[in-house]
């Protein structure tokens, strides 16, 4: 019997935000415009670190890079979020739910990599200034960039083959706007103790690390900031930080809150609300926040609007 309930679960229901009818339009043009500016904010600043040679440098590249994984990140989830506010039952398959699942682990773990790849770069370049060009040579960026990518195919193997092995009976209505780790476990009638060990498991590595990484590397780059004599030589040393450092806080917050706390102290309506953060607003914001408080970046906009105008 139980096989039966199995292969009759071929496809879920997702819940969504809220199903007051009332909020799903207003909801529907918000979360859009969220989407809108995410995508124009993303392939925005890959496009101006593209055209501009001076751009051209680690520290722009890992920058280009977490825009991608930005704007990938969100049309993974939104797309699919949007017509649960414009249909009745926001239906996805067996297969399209495990694959949003796996892209979604994907991109939450190479954006954790990044950004301690990225604050390596800043501890190079504010600690060891004249070795810059040979510790962050092409060869030493492409083997970071490789373990970030690698550290999200495992986190996103990990927790796929997790869910794979769960088995699913009756009841298909997803209590959330996308396929995610733990509404999955709870709908599940054979997750375990052990599968949520997994869970916690993976998620600490993915959380771990990279900022046990992201806090050493500060530690050296304040230490060294503390030491510079020059009141203008450390303010420009913090602004170049101080974009990062939010960044980080906004990214790595949201998702221990999430993640990090066993599944009974948080009800899972609240995690929607944390997930939402991480999964809309930083993908959002990350594109302002690094192009707002950073001249490279202003300067490289003006160049290149005054590029279109002129022609």
């Amino acid at each position: 019997m139980a096989a039966d309930n199995t292969s009759s679960v071929t496809e879920f229901i997702l819940a969504g935000l809220t199903d007051d009818p009332e909020l799903q339009m207003p909801l529907f043009f918000l979360f859009l415009g969220f989407y809108v500016v995410t995508v124009v904010g993303n392939l925005g600043l890959i496009t101006l670190i593209g055209l501009n040679s001076h751009l051209h440098i680690p520290m722009y590249f890992f920058l280009l890079n977490l825009s991608f994984i930005d704007f990938s990140f969100s049309t993974a989830i939104i797309p699919k979020m949007l017509m649960s506010f414009v249909s009745k039952k926001n239906i996805i398959s067996y297969a399209g739910c495990m694959t949003q699942l796996f892209f979604f682990c994907f991109f939450v773990f190479s954006e954790s990599f990044i950004l301690s790849a990225m604050a390596y770069d800043r501890y190079v370049a504010i600690c060891k200034p004249l070795l810059y060009t040979v510790t962050m040579s092409p060869q030493v960026f492409l083997l970071l960039l490789l373990g970030v990518y690698g550290m999200g195919v495992f986190g996103a193997m990990a927790h796929t083959g997790n869910i794979l092995f769960l088995t699913f009976c009756a009841d298909n209505l997803v209590n959330h706007y996308m396929c995610d780790i733990l509404p999955l476990l709870e709908l599940s009638c054979n997750s375990s103790y052990i599968n949520e060990l997994v869970v916690f498991t993976v998620v600490t590595i993915g959380i771990g690390v990279p900022i046990i990484a992201i806090f050493i590397s500060y530690g050296f780059v304040f230490s060294s900031i503390f030491h510079i004599s020059s009141t203008e030589s450390r303010s420009k040393a913090f602004s170049t930080c101080s974009s990062h450092i939010i960044a980080v806080s906004l990214f790595f917050g949201s998702g221990a809150f999430m993640y990090l706390k066993p599944p009974s102290i948080m009800p899972l309506d609240q995690g929607k609300m944390s997930s939402l953060f991480y999964t809309i607003v930083v993908p959002m914001f990350n594109p302002l926040i690094y192009s707002l408080r950073n001249k490279d970046v202003k300067f490289a906009l003006r160049k290149t609007l005054g590029r279109i105008t002129f022609s």
